[in-house]
């Protein structure tokens, strides 16, 4: 399965960079790829984990720049 939602207010690359490899971590991803310029996270993963992945993804991403909203997860 793959899952695609808006970062709204991603204001750092280096946080971005930061994100995506520790998404890709998460037990059940396969690839996570977080695009700073778009504003954008695409996270591949097994469909019976998506709903856990996409609640740590959250989390991880509101622990390194917590101004960033999520939409579409």
């Amino acid at each position: 399965m793959k899952k695609t939602c808006r970062l709204k207010g991603l204001g750092c690359a280096n946080c971005a960079a930061k994100m995506e490899e520790r998404i890709r971590k998460l037990d059940g991803v396969r690839d996570a790829s977080v695009n700073f310029m778009a504003g954008k996270l695409v996270i591949e993963a097994e469909d019976e984990k998506m709903t856990g992945i996409m609640e740590s993804a959250k989390l991880i991403i509101r622990k390194l720049e917590p101004g960033v909203v999520v939409e579409g997860a």
